[in-house]
């Protein structure tokens, strides 16, 4: 009475083992997005926590701001695409050559 467990994929026909691949997939993309939303969320409340104390510190701001806008159906015009690479190009560019306190 002790048998191995049974492989149910092979008593299954070829649309039920793709309808059960798609539905392992979509469940898997499903975790994911569930997974970066949550990190998106964890990194707001962190940058929004304080006030940015240096230029870099603002510069991280601002560009997770700029992944947030990216990720909305404006971001899709292609004019806002080469935008938001542009900005991001110049903000890396820029912080990188001066970490100094903001004034104030």
């Amino acid at each position: 009475m002790t048998e191995g467990p049974i492989e149910l994929d092979s008593h299954r026909g070829m649309a039920a083992l793709k309808a059960t691949e798609d539905r392992r997939h979509t469940a898997a993309v499903e975790a994911d997005q569930a997974q970066v939303s949550q990190h998106l969320e964890e990194m707001t409340d962190a940058l929004s926590a304080s006030p940015a104390a240096t230029w870099d510190e603002a510069a991280k701001k601002m560009l997770h701001l700029l992944t947030l806008f990216a990720g909305t159906v404006e971001a899709r015009d292609h004019r806002h695409q080469k935008l938001i690479a542009s900005a991001r190009e110049d903000i890396e560019r820029l912080s990188s050559q001066d970490s100094a306190p903001l004034p104030g």
